[in-house]
C-alpha cells in the first residue's frame, strides 16, 4: 500500500495529538519495507521527524499553512491535488479538524474526542461551530474512523450519526521502553537539583487550559489539603499556557500556599519519564478526555494515580487508580489527603497502574491500524501479519497468540 499521513496538526509537537502522530509513526516504521509512507510536514517541523530517516517519504508543507484557517484550506484544496499525484491508495488525518470532502483516495481519520459537545466554552465560537457542524458532515465522507476509546466511538455515533460498522474502536498504546518503574530517588535528585524540588509533590501534566483541564479547581483542593494536613507537600504543573492560561496563573498568585503550587512549562519529551518517576502522587482531574495519555503514562512508570472518570478517563484506567468527581473539590482534596498520607494506598495504586499499563502498547495499535488501510482501500486484508478486527480486545489477545 501506499499511505500517506497529514501530520500539520501536531502543533509543534506540544499536544496529545503531536504524541499520538509520533508514536504511531515510529511504530509504523516496522512496516516501512513492504508497504511505502508519504508524510505531510508543515516546514518548521520536518525535523521533529528526523527519526523516519529515510524509510518514509516526507512531503514538506510550506510555512504559510500552519495557521488554522489557512491549514485547513490546505487540506481541503492542495492535499486532495498531492494525494492523487503520490497516488496515494489511503489518506489518514489524525484529527477531526482537518477531515477532508473531497475523496483522491480512500479516507481514514483518527477522532481523539468530540470535547465541543461536552465541555461548554472549550473553544471560541468558530472552533465550537467548526467541531459541531463541519467536522460532522465531513465525517460522514471518511471511508474508515478510528476512535482512541470506546467512549469516542459512542460519541461519534450519537453526535454525528456515523454508522458503527464504519468506526472502529483502537486504543492509544504506550512507549514500554521509555515508560516503566526505575529508582524515584535518582529521578528525585534530578528533578530537584533542575526545579528547586525537594519536598514530596503531587504533578498534573497537561497544557494549561481553562476550564477544560479543570486547573483551578485542582488549586482550590490543593488549598484545602495544605489547610487540613499542614504537610509540605507541593503541586507541580507541567504544561505549556493555552486558552486561559491567564486565570490558572492569577489563581496560582492568589493561593495562600503560592509557594508550595509551580507551573514549570512544557516538558520535553525526553524529561517526560523522569518526572513521572519523580512525582509522589500523578493527579488527572481533566472534565473530559477522549484518552488521556498521561494517567496511562504515569501508571506504566510506577506512579500511584488520582484520575478523574469524565469521558473515557473511567474506561482507561478501568479501577487502577483512585477515582474522583473532577467537578467536586472534596472529592479531590479527600483523594490527596489519603493518598499523600498513607504510603501502603500508594503503594496498591502503583502495582494496580503497572499492571493496567500493560494493555496500552503502539505496537498493538499500528497492527490494527493497518489492518484499518487495507479495509478503506479494499485490499485483501489477509496481506497483512493481523486479523482483521472490531475492537482493541480482540486485537491484544489476537496478538499475544
Amino acid at each position: 500500500m501506499n499511505i500517506g499521513i497529514s501530520t500539520s496538526v501536531i502543533q509543534r509537537g506540544k499536544s496529545g495529538v503531536a504524541q499520538y502522530v509520533f508514536a504511531l509513526v515510529r511504530a509504523l516504521l516496522s512496516y516501512s519495507k513492504e508497504h511505502q509512507f508519504t508524510l505531510f510536514v508543515l516546514e518548521e517541523d520536518v525535523p521533529l521527524f528526523a527519526f523516519v530517516e529515510l524509510k518514509m517519504k516526507i512531503v514538506v508543507v510550506p510555512e504559510r499553512f500552519r495557521l488554522a484557517v489557512k491549514n485547513i484550506l490546505w487540506h481541503q484544496t492542495t492535499l486532495p491535488r498531492l494525494a492523487k499525484q503520490h497516488r496515494l491508495d489511503v489518506l489518514h488525518i489524525p484529527s477531526y479538524r482537518r477531515m477532508l470532502w473531497r475523496k483522491p483516495c480512500a479516507l481514514v481519520t483518527t477522532i481523539h474526542d468530540l470535547a465541543p459537545f461536552h465541555v461548554p466554552k472549550k473553544y471560541d465560537f468558530a472552533r465550537m461551530f467548526y467541531g459541531r457542524v463541519v467536522a460532522k458532515k465531513l465525517a460522514h465522507r471518511q471511508d474508515e474512523i478510528i476512535a482512541v476509546s470506546q467512549n469516542t466511538a459512542n460519541d461519534i455515533k450519537t453526535f454525528f450519526g456515523v454508522p458503527k460498522n464504519r468506526i472502529t474502536t483502537i486504543y492509544n498504546g504506550l512507549d514500554h521502553s521509555r515508560f516503566y518503574p526505575a529508582s524515584r530517588e535518582t529521578a528525585k535528585l534530578l528533578i530537584g537539583k533542575r526545579y528547586d524540588l525537594h519536598k514530596p509533590f503531587f504533578l498534573y501534566i497537561a497544557r494549561l487550559e481553562h476550564p477544560a483541564k479543570n486547573h483551578c479547581r485542582l488549586i482550590e483542593a490543593f488549598n484545602h489539603f495544605k489547610r487540613e494536613t499542614d504537610c509540605g507537600w507541593q503541586l507541580v504543573f507541567g504544561g505549556s499556557d493555552w486558552h486561559g492560561a491567564d486565570i490558572i496563573h492569577a489563581m496560582i498568585r492568589q493561593s495562600p500556599f503560592t509557594r508550595d503550587i509551580r507551573a514549570v512549562g512544557f516538558i520535553s519529551d525526553a524529561d517526560l519519564p523522569m518526572w513521572y518517576r519523580a512525582t509522589d502522587v500523578f493527579v488527572y482531574p481533566s472534565l473530559f478526555e477522549g484518552f488521556g495519555m498521561p494517567p496511562t503514562e504515569a501508571m506504566a512508570s510506577g506512579c500511584p494515580v488520582i484520575c478523574s472518570t469524565r469521558g473515557a478517563l473511567g474506561e482507561i484506567v478501568d479501577g487502577a487508580a483512585a477515582l474522583i468527581n473532577p467537578k467536586d473539590v472534596n472529592s479531590i482534596q479527600t483523594q490527596m489527603t489519603r493518598l499523600a498520607s498513607d504510603e501502603n494506598l500508594r503503594e496498591r495504586w502503583s502495582k494496580a497502574g503497572l499492571e493496567r499499563a500493560k494493555m496500552f502498547d503502539w505496537n498493538l495499535n499500528a497492527a490494527a491500524t493497518m489492518n484499518i488501510y487495507a479495509r478503506a482501500a479494499g485490499l485483501p486484508q489477509n496481506i497483512l501479519q493481523f486479523p482483521s478486527v472490531k475492537n482493541f480486545s480482540e486485537t491484544r489477545q489476537k496478538f499475544a497468540q
